[in-house]
């Protein structure tokens, strides 16, 4: 067994005792599947699995490393559903997942919930970029999505997910967010997060404080630098902030953001994925 397949079989279930929606009949069952492997060359994808709403496309790249863009090819998530996207980097593959459009989800036939899982593997020297874009959350709509990491010892790993609460002029979904990475079997992050009604204070002074576009970055790598004091962003802007800090289990950086809008929510992740690279 692949020291892949053995982080694989580690992913683990959903946490104990959480509410899982129960399935809806016209909700869509799909789960697409990418594996890219390292040839002894370059990177190739063995497999790539279309399924439900995710059409996956090779990106052309004139480096080593495979890229694929993720389209969407129906309205999705909406209330109901059920998506999972796995993706796989082996032992030392170069991988880039991309998506071509923001993700929106909506109320769809039914008020429960739909869930979004992404799971996302890097082996030994594997280099993996999970960098869709935004999520909106509109009006209406209750979604659950997690993300599930499973990194090697020398993997290295670029996470940015961005999540807009509500379209113009209008108020946010029910959004729960988590973000769980565990890194040479050791629980590296895990983060969870829950914005629009009915959960209790999200948008004050203490959350959100009015903003409407949340993010984050996580940058894992054996020879990334771990600042030993976080650092603030834009300290005192009108125009959103973001922190970046050290996480204790391991080589890693990551960064939280808000701002009011979605570029100037990219303008701050893109600064501190720059300082953080930064020697």
């Amino acid at each position: 067994m692949t020291s892949t397949a053995r982080l694989a079989e580690r992913q683990p279930p959903n946490t104990p005792g959480a509410h899982i929606p129960d399935e809806h009949p016209d909700g869509v069952r799909a789960t697409a599947r990418i594996r890219a492997a390292h040839n002894g060359r370059v990177t190739t994808l063995p497999q790539l699995r279309n399924d439900g709403p995710f059409h996956l496309r090779r990106v052309r790249t004139d480096r080593s490393a495979a890229k694929v863009g993720i389209i969407g090819a129906m309205s999705a998530p909406l209330g109901g559903d059920r998506l999972t996207l796995d993706i796989t980097a082996e032992d030392r593959a170069e991988l880039e997942v991309t998506t071509a459009a923001a993700t929106l989800a909506l109320r769809g036939p039914t008020t429960e919930a739909a869930t979004y899982d992404v799971r996302l593997t890097a082996g030994e020297h594997a280099s993996l970029r999970w960098l869709p874009q935004p999520l909106i959350s509109a009006a209406g709509s209750n979604l659950r999505q997690t993300t599930t990491v499973e990194l090697a010892a020398t993997a290295r790993l670029v996470l940015r997910e961005e999540q807009l609460l509500g379209r113009a002029d209008e108020e946010s979904g029910h959004l729960v967010n988590r973000i769980l990475v565990r890194r040479a079997g050791r629980t590296l992050l895990d983060q969870h997060t829950a914005y629009g009604s009915p959960e209790p204070g999200w948008d004050g002074p203490a959350v959100l404080n009015g903003h409407r576009a949340v993010g984050q970055l996580l940058l894992v790598d054996p020879e990334v630098e771990a600042r030993h004091e976080p650092v603030l962003l834009r300290e005192g802007s009108r125009d959103g902030c973001a922190v970046l800090a050290p996480l204790a289990g391991g080589p890693a950086l990551f960064a939280t953001a808000v701002a009011p809008t979605a570029s100037v929510l990219r303008e701050l992740l893109d600064e501190a994925h720059a300082h953080a690279r930064r020697k």
